[in-house]
């Protein structure tokens, strides 16, 4: 099993250079991946955020081997053709490192969604999303593409370079345990991160729900998480993937998360 890192450019860490720093010492104790959330706005007394693929830009210069991604963008707030020129540039830049996640978004305390004039309803954003799914993966490809939708056109464009990563970038979908929906969408693309799962056992009816839903779990990649410091050991038995281990969102400090990443993965048990 994987292990990567997973916090939110927010306030303290606000600050490309200082990204760089960390992902460098992610890099160089052992960590397998850093994720950046994406948030335009967020409770709890944050007041400074950063662009996560801007940022990853700066981070895929400055290392080498982690992978890299922002986890998760809710593909409905971004429009897929953009996103498909970012991906891309960041995939090169990265020599093939990057992994998309996508999710409906959430409007939250914050309102990110509804201060924009976002739409709020979780089915029409998850029919935005699955939609945007298809324009986005239908422009990575390389090859033409024509859509005609009920949130996206695409007019007989072809997208070129395609990515450096043999198969292309990875997609993970964010989905809430044990919700059936998201999971079904996860399942048609390269992995599913689950959040609010409290068991590792779950893994299992997890793993069986993708099967059922049609996912090649040879090829997929199945995400966990938990907070810094946690016990991967019991994720790593269950079957899942990756574990990635959370850090913040509030009163982040640079230097006690350079410290918490500094100290390296936890090792697994067997």
């Amino acid at each position: 099993m994987r292990q990567g890192v997973f916090f939110p450019p927010f306030d303290g860490v606000a600050d490309p250079r200082r990204l760089v720093e960390l992902a460098q010492a992610a890099e160089a104790a052992g960590w397998d991946g850093i994720f950046l959330w994406d948030h335009l706005l967020y409770a709890g007394g944050v007041t400074k955020i950063l662009d996560p693929y801007i940022s990853l830009a700066a981070i895929a210069s400055a290392t080498t081997t982690i992978q890299l991604g922002a986890m998760v963008t809710p593909l409905n707030r971004r429009r897929p053709q953009v996103v498909a020129r970012q991906a891309v540039t960041l995939d090169l830049l990265s020599n093939g490192r990057l992994i998309l996640g996508f999710g409906i978004g959430d409007d939250g305390e914050s309102g990110e969604l509804s201060k924009f004039g976002e739409t709020t309803e979780a089915k029409e954003r998850g029919a935005m999303l699955s939609e945007g799914l298809e324009v986005l993966t239908g422009l990575l490809s390389g090859e033409p593409l024509t859509h005609q939708g009920e949130h996206y056109r695409a007019n007989d464009v072809t997208f070129q370079p395609t990515a450096a990563r043999a198969g292309g970038i990875p997609i993970w979908l964010a989905a809430r345990w044990p919700n059936p929906a998201p999971i079904r969408r996860a399942a048609h693309y390269g992995g599913v991160f689950v959040i609010e799962m409290k068991d590792a056992d779950d893994v299992a009816a997890l793993r069986q729900r993708l099967i059922d839903e049609g996912a090649d779990l040879e090829h997929f990649d199945v995400v966990t998480s938990g907070f810094i410091g946690d016990d991967p050991s019991p994720w790593a038995k269950a079957g899942a993937d990756w574990f990635l281990s959370w850090i913040g969102p509030y009163n982040l400090d640079f230097g006690e998360v350079r410290e918490m990443i500094v100290e390296g993965p936890r090792a697994i048990n067997p």
